[in-house]
């Protein structure tokens, strides 16, 4: 039987940060170190499970004072270090930063400026989310998977939604046009693939965007197999 897939998929999740507790004593700045502490120790977990390989993908969370926290251009980031972190105002000029961000920062930025709810953007160049972005069409459809509950909003296996997938450029502004021109927004999947390239996924905290992105990289993985048979 054949089946609308919708991208609508209820409610957006909650506003937060990095799960660290008001009244510790760290403040902005150990809050900050927090969360370099906590993407650090996400690359080590996603390089192991070869996602990032080549040193690809990128990492970026909001800090409390508005700002995001990115990785830098060039570094590895299952091998991350402190220094390999940058605070940068969503309004900067992205050519005159320096250190200079992620190449891919103007994405980041635009999910950030798109939902004031989100805390965390990942960014993984898994081999099923590459070779299914070849594959499909405009969008990838999932359909009666129990991990789609990982999802903020989503109470049942029983249904279907897609995945949009954006045609990969290497003109930043132009590829995070294509993001605003799919109406991705709160009431969608929290997810967008990238032709040939990875996933991007994000969430109200780093937490929620870590697990949000390994039910995603279960979900592409099982359409893989499945299409193996």
């Amino acid at each position: 039987m054949v089946r609308d897939c919708r991208i609508a998929r209820g409610t957006a999740a909650a506003p937060g940060f990095a799960k660290v507790r008001a009244d510790s004593g760290t403040g902005d700045g150990g809050m900050q170190q927090a969360m370099v502490e906590q993407l650090m120790a996400l690359g080590r977990d996603f390089g192991a499970r070869g996602w990032l390989p080549g040193g690809s993908g990128n990492f970026s969370a909001r800090l409390a004072d508005g700002r995001i926290l990115l990785t830098a251009t060039g570094r590895h980031k299952a091998r991350l270090r402190h220094e390999d972190f940058l605070p940068l105002a969503l309004d900067a000029d992205l050519a005159t930063v320096q250190p200079r961000p992620s190449a891919e920062a103007l994405l980041h930025v635009q999910r950030y400026l798109a939902d004031a709810n989100i805390g965390c953007v990942l960014h993984t160049h898994s081999p099923a989310a590459t070779v299914l972005s070849r594959q499909a069409g405009d969008t990838l459809e999932l359909a009666d998977y129990e991990l789609l509950k990982a999802f903020p909003g989503v109470a049942t296996h029983a249904g279907c939604w897609s995945v949009p997938i954006l045609e990969n450029d290497q003109d930043m502004r132009r590829l995070a046009q294509s993001v605003v021109d799919r109406g991705i927004g709160p009431q969608d999947l929290p997810l967008f693939l990238i032709r040939g390239h990875g996933l991007y996924t994000w969430g109200a905290s780093i937490e929620s965007a870590r697990d949000q992105l390994e039910a995603a990289e279960f979900l592409l993985e099982c359409e893989l197999l499945g299409k193996k048979r």
